[in-house]
Order: structure tokens, then sequence, then C-alpha cells
């Protein structure tokens, strides 16, 4: 072998661990971190997932809560994690497109810094009342915040949530005027809504369906532009007349940035499937979600929208979780 061919056969050798590193991805189980607290929907969500991509992956998938700080706690540690795909998160709202407003500065960039993977789905929010409210439609409604300005008070989980934000959103629009009154969490809200105590709320469903369903809560629209199927004689607000309005809790899976595109495409396609699978498909139609399968690019570009939409909700409201 003279020395050329040497060098060839050496390159060749060198290279070959690598191809296989890459093929046999992965190798070890993947951490996937929920940054809310166990029980929740996200986090129910995600362990569903995680079963189900399991044997499309040959590995564990094991969830890690971390919560706090409106998601910036676990989107922190995935932001510093090595882009390996050994670590991704769930992703909503908060972190791709409120926190940048909500919070003067982030330790990361929630566009830069991490890889789209891809969207999970969409919870439609519904906006309800107590049974006892005044209005029993939604242009009873309509008609009776406007002519009592800043004296129906509204719940919402949290300051900064899509519940929260929806309510700004549809105030904006409608030009009406209500008061905020933010819980820790859904089901402190949701309790106070169905003893009456404050009212009015933008429930998303993955909560708050069965109440609905129930009767203890009355459904007037649904927030986001077409009607769910698990609620199909509500309307939705464009329907009912207020222009340029969709309200949805977006859920995705995101990890470190730079990842190799082998390794998203292969957990994106492992993703899909999973949102596909019939019974992952019924269990989450049945408490509202809308799957979202589709590409990385996809899910990025709607990331960006909602991000430029809720833009000027939080700015001009002056809405911020300093």
């Amino acid at each position: 072998m003279n020395r050329r061919q040497f060098a060839l056969a050496a390159g060749a050798f060198a290279a070959a661990p690598l191809a296989f590193a890459e093929a046999a991805y992965p190798s070890q189980y993947i951490k996937w971190i929920v940054p809310y607290p166990p029980g929740g929907g996200t986090d129910n969500l995600a362990r569903t997932l995680a079963e189900s991509m399991r044997a499309g992956l040959g590995q564990q998938l094991v969830i890690e809560n971390r919560p706090g700080a409106a998601t910036n706690v676990g989107a922190d540690a995935v932001a510093r994690a090595k882009p390996d795909g050994y670590t991704v998160m769930s992703a909503d709202n908060a972190l791709m497109a409120f926190n940048a407003y909500l919070f003067t500065k982030l330790p990361f960039d929630p566009d830069k810094d991490f890889t789209y993977i891809g969207a999970i789905g969409k919870f439609p929010l519904a906006l309800v009342v107590h049974p006892s409210f005044p209005a029993k439609t939604f242009k009873e409604f309509l008609a009776y915040v406007r002519a009592n300005p800043g004296k129906v008070n509204y719940a919402s989980v949290g300051n900064g949530s899509p519940h929260h934000l929806a309510m700004e959103m549809f105030k904006t629009r409608t030009g009406t005027s209500l008061v905020h009154v933010p819980y820790r969490g859904a089901a402190p809200a949701m309790q106070d809504v169905m003893a009456g105590q404050v009212p009015v709320m933008f429930l998303d469903l993955a909560s708050g369906l069965s109440i609905i369903q129930s009767g203890k809560v009355r459904a007037l629209a649904i927030g986001s532009r077409t009607r769910t199927p698990v609620l199909p004689d509500v309307p939705t607000l464009t329907e009912l007349g207020v222009a340029n309005i969709d309200v949805f809790a977006l859920q995705g899976v995101l990890g470190p940035a730079s990842m190799q595109p082998g390794t998203v495409q292969r957990l994106n396609q492992e993703l899909n499937k999973a949102l596909k699978n019939p019974a992952v498909m019924k269990r989450f139609t049945d408490f509202g979600l809308e799957p979202l399968p589709g590409t990385p690019e996809q899910f990025h570009a709607l990331a960006r929208e909602e991000s430029r939409k809720w833009g000027p909700i939080i700015k001009d409201n002056h809405i911020s979780l300093d």
C-alpha cells in the first residue's frame, strides 16, 4: 500500500466511528424537561408522548419537572444543555411568545438559543361565565360588560398566562373594560369561577372541558378561529363578529440550539408518529387538544407568528413579570 492509499484508508476508518455514532442515535435515555409541576396538562401531554415515542426510539424518555419563573427555570437548563439530542423540553406560549416581552431580561433568546423540534398541538380557549351571570349569550355578555365598564371581574391562572393575555386581547378588540383577578394555577381559578366568586374566565379546554360539559360554567365562545369538535355547538369569536382574534395555548418540543439535523429529524419523525397514533389522538382530542404534526420549520414559523401577535398586546397593556 502506497502512502496515498494508506492515507485514504486511514481517513475511511476515522470517519466510520462518526457515521456509526450518528446512526446509533439514541444510544441512551433522553431527558425530557417539563417546566411545570407534575400532574398538570403539560406534564400529562409529555408523559403520554414519551411513552408512545419510546418504542420507535428504542430508549426511555425520562420526564424531569423543573417548574418556576414562568417556565424560565426549565428553559434555561435546556438552553445550557449539550445539543446532542439527549435533553429536550416541553415548551408553550410562555417561552416561545410571551416571556421576551414580559421580562426585561432573559438568560436566553427564545428564538436563537433553542432548536425547534416539532409542535404537539394547541388547546383552544373558551370564554366562560358562571351560570348565574346575567348574560346568557355572547351578544348579551358583550352588551353587559360595555354597559358596566370596570365592574366585571375575570379570573386567570396567573399574570402573563395565555388565559390572562387572551382576555387582554379580547378587551383590546372589543373596547371593553374588565378587571383582572390572577390566581396561582388553574385549580383555584376554576374553583372560584364555578362558585361565582369571579364570574368570567378564558378557560383552556385541557383544564376545563369537563366543567363546561357538566354545566358548572357556561361557554359563550371559542377563542380560536375554528370550532372545536368537543364543543361543536359553541361558536367562535370570529363567527360572533370579533375581528382579528385567535387565542390558544400552544405546546411543542424544543432542544438546545445547534442540534444535528439528523437528530432533529429523528425526534420530529417519532413525535409525529406518536401524534398520529390513534390511541394518543383519541386521548388528546377527548380533552380538547388539536394535534399539530408537522416539520420543525412549520413549528418555528408558528412560534414566531405567535410572538409577533402577542408582543403588542403585552407592551400596549404594560404587562410585566419583572
